[in-house]
């Protein structure tokens, strides 16, 4: 039986032999470059910090990669919910707590795209081929633990929950007196409102609230608190960017005033 022309496809007579890997004029490369770039400066930064193990604490200000800050290591004023790990833990607190966070960001959907395609090439692009041979998806190891996204996600609540509290905590004056705003203040507000906003936009938080609803009519909360979350599920890579530059921002502004390298004018 003969094959006919659009079974072919490619093959067909009168089709171009196209060895080229994309036929694309416009630079489709650099946004997958600047992902890498921003990235790649947020791990050796947030890692730098993590193992410098200072200069994260300055009444009443407390740095997000050390909050909580759990151990006897912690600087004096520093641990806001007590010290449970007590003096075996010796390296640096830090690493108590970023483990969830980076657990959180590295299987968001979002930014599993993203680096996908800016580290795997897989794609780099739309219309532009990948040099993988073969793909398996996320149904073996070790992709497969992409899985625990919804888990990461409650723990992040949580921890969005205390860096709230550390915003709160930071309407105190240095001496301990409430009534007070700083600069700080504002930082650690917009830190954990840019977080509040990438964890509520997340896939997994909308599907939380009305993936597995059959009749929205009887969850009226449930599918009114889905709508807004849908509309700002649009905005989830926004966010994601926003929220990982912001707490880099504001470790680092921390950090400033914590090494007396400038100083946290108050308003009032």
């Amino acid at each position: 039986m003969a094959i006919n022309s659009l079974e072919r496809g490619v093959e067909s007579s009168g089709r171009a032999s196209i060895g080229l890997r994309h036929l694309r004029v416009d630079k489709w490369w650099i946004e997958p470059a600047i992902s890498v770039f921003v990235l790649v400066s947020f791990i050796i930064y947030s890692t730098f910090r993590a193992f410098e193990n200072k200069y994260y604490f300055t009444e009443p200000l407390l740095s997000p990669f050390y909050s909580p800050c759990l151990a006897t290591s912690c600087i004096e004023g520093a641990s806001h919910l007590g010290q449970p790990f007590g003096s075996w833990w010796v390296l640096s607190p830090a690493l108590l707590i970023l483990v969830f966070p980076l657990g959180f960001r590295l299987t968001c959907y979002y930014y599993r795209k993203t680096y996908y395609r800016s580290f795997w090439l897989s794609p780099p692009s739309c219309g532009v081929a990948e040099p993988h041979k073969s793909y398996s998806g996320e149904t073996k190891s070790p992709l497969i633990l992409q899985n625990s996204h919804r888990y990461f996600f409650i723990a992040g609540l949580a921890f969005n929950t205390l860096l709230t509290y550390d915003a709160i905590i930071a309407f105190k004056n240095p001496e301990g007196q409430w009534g007070h705003m700083s600069v700080g203040t504002l930082i650690l507000l917009a830190n954990a409102t840019f977080l509040w906003l990438y964890s509520l936009s997340c896939h997994s938080c909308r599907h939380i609230m009305g993936g597995r609803l059959k009749h929205f009519s009887k969850h009226p909360i449930r599918y009114k608190s889905w709508m807004i979350i849908s509309k700002l599920n649009a905005s989830h890579p926004k966010y994601a960017w926003v929220s990982l530059i912001g707490v880099a921002l504001c470790d680092f502004y921390v950090r400033l005033v914590a090494s007396n390298t400038v100083t946290n004018f108050y308003f009032f």
